[in-house]
């Protein structure tokens, strides 16, 4: 059966002048039109192609790689909008339809949204929705934590993270295309806004099922890695830094990307090894 909006496996069973068709089970054929056919594929052998409908609701495939599949999370841009809804841009030829019901502010051509893409249960198109809290999976009531995880994730997992919106405490991110997270004003120490997709680790999953997250790896490893940079800042700085452990965390974040935790703690762990003195104005190199 062919999954619609994703990635299917199809037989190349005919060649014709205008592209290939492929073997859509009970579907019938597909056709793979001839802008994305290459000298490499021939009849009988197996291709992955993306399955969408065309502008004529047929089904066709692709080999391009859309911004995001069905049942998935992706900031979009309004590629243009009529009485209907906005049509959104996410790769394949024919754009995305946002209706008017499924936008939780008017969208307009040229910004871009957070959506979830769905197979609409009436007409069995693709569509778009930015009500996209509907489609977050969330525990039914809260559980308790065995052995610090929850949702089969633990403390220092790294995770995928698309942000979401801006609030008064930092960013509401999705997390792995499933969940959502939190990012705290403390914990982010570089530029971000909707839309940006990067690395997050897992601080603490909450009761509720949400997760508090970190830009920062956790644990020994990585204090001993920054603990590192900052032996050699101080190499390359004539032995001394004049940030210390009650220095703003705003000034730490400036100049080295990362917390003020993380900071005391490759602090602590060069003092214990001998490495540097502490003192009010800073920190330096201990005398050999």
């Amino acid at each position: 059966m062919l999954k619609l909006g994703d990635y299917n496996t199809l037989k190349i069973v005919k060649r014709v002048d205008f592209g290939l068709y492929l073997d859509g089970g009970d579907e019938g054929e597909v056709l793979l039109p001839k802008r994305y056919v290459t000298p490499q594929m021939h009849i009988g052998d197996e291709l992955e192609a993306f399955i969408y409908l065309d502008q004529d609701e047929r089904i066709v495939a692709t080999t391009e790689a859309p911004l995001v599949k069905v049942n998935e999370f992706a900031c979009l841009e309004v590629a243009w909008t009529n009485q209907y809804g906005a049509f959104l841009k996410w790769g394949p030829m024919k754009d995305l339809f946002c209706p008017f019901r499924e936008q939780k502010q008017r969208m307009e051509q040229g910004r871009s949204y957070i959506v979830y893409v769905k197979e609409d249960e009436e007409t069995h198109r693709l569509m778009a929705t930015a009500k996209v809290e509907r489609y977050l999976r969330t525990l039914p009531e809260p559980l308790p934590v065995r052995e610090g995880s929850l949702l089969g994730l633990r403390h220092g997992d790294a995770v995928d993270c698309l942000i979401w919106q801006k609030t008064d405490l930092g960013f509401k991110t999705i997390v792995d295309n499933k969940y959502q997270g939190q990012l705290y004003d403390n914990q982010i120490f570089q530029p971000l806004r909707t839309g940006n997709r990067l690395t997050a680790y897992v601080d603490h999953v909450r009761q509720d099922g949400k997760i508090d997250l970190t830009l920062q790896p956790t644990g020994r490893q990585h204090t001993l890695d920054f603990a590192e940079v900052l032996l050699r800042y101080l190499h390359e700085n004539n032995g001394f830094c004049d940030l210390g452990d009650k220095s703003p965390a705003e000034l730490i974040a400036d100049r080295f990307k990362v917390s003020k935790k993380a900071y005391k703690k490759a602090i602590g762990d060069l003092y214990r090894r001998r490495l540097i003195t502490i003192a009010d104005e800073g920190i330096e190199l201990a005398k050999s």
